[in-house]
């Protein structure tokens, strides 16, 4: 008998779930060797989504915790990314610790102060105060004189010794300007967060090389990262006559999408909308949302990478991993009106 399994159908579906084979879960369950790291967890994942409580044998001791620093959950971005940073934490057998910075709650050396105080065996930064141009880089700075390893996520700063992990902004923006471009679109707009985080500047610098003296006839439009600020950009960029927009976040999208359907005009036969991000559920929008979609799962595999070498005492190189990202046309871009 298979411990941990009391009937042959369980044993089948946990096989089924892992895509692996029945002999393979057997081992796994048994705490045999002569299986892959990789597909002991597809089983021990396929254990925890199927609701099947671990045999006690399979429990891990962890390996320390590590702490996962965030803006929000507000934006769904935000969420995809910590799943998937906390998938590569776990299966290398590290506890994540979840820190979501809210208004008026810890800030985020608050947060930082606190995981040490618990023995943190390192940190992920994700958008935090390394991508604001107007924060003090020293806090970074300080924590790795205290040797305590971090990789960062969305923002670059020189001043900063550690391993940085972004997608390509610039080639974001370009990417989504030579898009409406190809559709016929002649008078295209930029909704964009503040320009004092490093993410946003990139991305507006991409947009004005591809389409220089936008910002002069006020086709840039700088707000917040939000379904609110989009609305507000969008408005503004319309009543210039915009056809085609630029969005810095998937909700900015949504956002210039309710503006365009308050004065009446329709997405996309009227004016075209990209969004950034593609966060999940994006794509069954109304209309489903064309966006540059930031490659996730390859930038947190990554960051989780650095940082357990950097753990493991390897030396990591102190620079910036950039990746590129993908243009995902759907429903919300089309051929510009008259064309």
């Amino acid at each position: 008998m298979v411990a941990g399994v009391t009937s042959p159908l369980r044993l089948t579906d946990i096989a089924a779930q892992a895509q692996v084979s029945e002999a393979t879960v057997s081992r796994v369950l048994n705490g045999k060797s002569g299986v892959a790291a990789g597909t002991r967890h597809k089983v021990l994942a396929a254990l925890d989504l199927l609701g099947y409580e671990r045999p006690v044998r399979l429990r891990r001791r962890s390996n320390g915790l590590v702490g996962l620093l965030i803006p929000e959950l507000t934006n769904p971005i935000f969420p995809a990314f910590a799943q998937v940073i906390e998938q590569a934490l776990a299966g290398h057998g590290y506890t994540p610790v979840l820190c979501t910075q809210t208004p008026g709650g810890a800030t985020e050396d608050e947060l930082v102060e606190q995981l040490e105080e618990r023995g943190v065996t390192g940190i992920v930064f994700l958008s935090g105060l390394h991508a604001d141009s107007a924060a003090d880089p020293s806090r970074y700075q300080r924590l790795a004189a205290r040797g305590v390893p971090f990789v960062l996520i969305n923002g670059f700063n020189e001043q900063v010794h550690a391993p940085f992990i972004s997608p390509d902004d610039r080639a974001a923006a370009d990417m989504a300007v030579r898009h409406l471009e190809d559709l016929g679109h002649r008078r295209i707009g930029l909704a964009i967060g503040p320009t004092r985080y490093v993410p946003s500047a990139r991305k507006e610098q991409g947009f004005l090389a591809a389409l220089p003296g936008a910002d002069e006839e006020g086709l840039v439009q700088r707000t917040l990262f939000t379904v609110e600020g989009g609305h507000a950009a969008g408005g503004a960029l319309l009543d210039r006559g915009c056809t085609g927009i630029v969005c810095g976040s998937d909700p900015m999208a949504l956002g210039v999408i309710r503006a365009a359907r308050e004065r009446g005009l329709r997405v996309p036969q009227d004016v075209s909308v990209v969004g950034f991000d593609d966060s999940p559920l994006i794509a069954f929008t109304d209309p489903p949302l064309t966006t540059v979609r930031q490659p996730v799962r390859a930038m947190a595999t990554a960051a989780v990478g650095a940082l357990l070498e950097a753990v493991g005492g390897t030396p990591v190189q102190r620079t910036e991993y950039v990746f590129q990202p993908e243009l995902v046309v759907r429903g919300s871009t089309g051929q510009a009106p008259g064309q």
